[in-house]
């Protein structure tokens, strides 16, 4: 080969950073990143003429737990400049604030590949590279009359499954990730080079060679892919921004004293889940139990709230809240309080203070500081603070004592468990 291919020699090189990218991407333990990719064009997945992009946000919205996923798009530069960011940002809006991360066009897009468990494009070359690199692939649009049936996109064609439009989405990810064989696409990979790693050398010795120079002595190297930064700059990610569309929460509280803290499952979704959504558990069903916990005594059934953050855009959602949440107030207590006397009809006000501490005031008046422990690799847990604010709320809204907390509470979301240090300050 002339000249290797330097975009995939420099997502190969950053496969063993996956970690970093999803820590950066705000990915926890135990959720899944999905990333939606378009190419531009009317046959992409953005441009398709049945819209199937809107049911698609929709659906990524309203069917997966907002905990157990975390959703990315990344759109390619043709479409910010065809339409503008001004009205990109508009259709992208609603999903955003349900939780989509938007990577703008000049981000690191790469760096999303390379973190994401599952990817749902069309035929642009950022779909083909997630095929590349092993990634589980969905295909949202696919107009196999545009390419050439000799191309390795075409063969990306006869390869990946495809998504089946206005059917239940949750079960497609489901089967896309069961299914997929880590070499699945390994023909793919052939296909984008066949000299991997080797492009910055063969790349400068034509380069010099054309201009009959002799080639510098140190080796020809490609600059690592850097670790996701936020801010407002055009090669980072947004600012991440809170979840401001409404949350239907569905709790399960398990005690499993004296041998473990008290527990609570935790099940948040954007706008309440749609018709396809997970089901509720039955009541009747068994906590789940792990590794060094005894069975626990049975569970309540599982009881629902709505969770609204205080900046909601429709401000008339507020009034369905039972917990009202925000985040980076700089007088969080006085926040809590005046939220209370705004909102009479929440029984909780919730303030996250810091990535893994929430502050709740409480009907009386009381302040509960939650706390999440670090994870099993020691880093901060990165699950969103408001999810122990539900916890609680569960816990209260039984009629159990806080006292009950002092020794610890442990959430559930997902696959994932979070350890939580309980502080209660007594009303001022």
């Amino acid at each position: 080969m002339l000249a290797g291919d330097p975009c995939f020699d420099r997502l190969l090189a950053a496969l063993p950073h996956r970690d970093t990218f999803r820590r950066a991407l705000g990915v926890a333990a135990g959720q899944r990143l999905v990333v939606i990719n378009s190419t531009w064009g009317p046959r992409s997945l953005f441009g398709d003429a049945n819209d199937i992009l809107p049911w698609l946000l929709d659906g990524l919205a309203r069917e997966l737990p907002v905990d157990g996923y975390r959703r990315c798009a990344v759109l390619h530069p043709n479409i910010w400049h065809g339409h503008g960011p001004g009205q990109v940002r508009a259709w992208l809006r609603h999903a955003e604030h349900a939780g989509l991360t938007v990577v703008p066009p000049l981000g690191p897009w790469r760096q999303a590949l390379a973190a994401a468990d599952a990817v749902i494009g069309d035929h642009g070359s950022v779909t083909y590279y997630a095929a590349a690199i092993g990634t589980p692939v969905l295909l949202g649009a696919f107009p196999e009359q545009d390419l050439d049936p000799a191309s390795p996109v075409a063969e990306l064609g006869r390869t990946a499954p495809r998504l089946r439009p206005y059917e239940p989405l949750l079960p497609q990810l489901d089967e896309l990730l069961k299914e997929h064989h880590p070499d699945r696409y390994a023909q793919l990979a052939a296909l984008a080079s066949s000299s991997p790693g080797a492009s910055a050398a063969l790349l400068r010795r034509t380069f010099y060679g054309l201009m009959g120079l002799p080639e510098p002595s140190p080796p020809a190297y490609l600059p690592r892919l850097p670790a996701p930064a936020y801010g407002d700059g055009p090669t980072v990610v947004p600012p991440a921004t809170p979840l401001l569309t409404p949350l239907r929460v569905l709790t399960r509280v398990y005690d499993r004293r004296p041998t473990a803290p008290p527990e609570v499952t935790v099940t948040r979704y954007a706008d309440g889940p749609g018709p396809h959504a997970h089901p509720e558990p039955s009541a009747a069903a068994p906590g789940p139990l792990f590794a060094g916990q005894t069975a626990p005594q049975p569970a309540h059934p599982v009881a629902s709230h709505t969770a609204v953050h205080e900046d909601v855009p429709d401000a008339t959602r507020l009034s369905l809240a039972d917990l009202v949440l925000h985040d980076s107030q700089p007088e969080p207590a006085a926040w809590t309080q005046d939220a209370m006397h705004r909102n009479r009809h929440c029984a909780m006000a919730a303030c996250v203070t810091a990535p893994d501490t929430c502050l709740v005031r409480i009907p009386d008046g009381r302040l509960v500081t939650l706390t999440a422990a670090p994870g099993p690799d020691g880093h901060h847990d990165r699950c969103d603070p408001a999810v122990y604010a539900s916890a609680l709320y569960a816990w209260y809204e039984r009629g159990r004592p806080l006292e009950d907390l002092l020794d610890g509470l442990t959430v559930v979301t997902g696959d994932a468990l979070h350890h939580l240090q309980v502080t209660i300050t007594p009303p001022r």
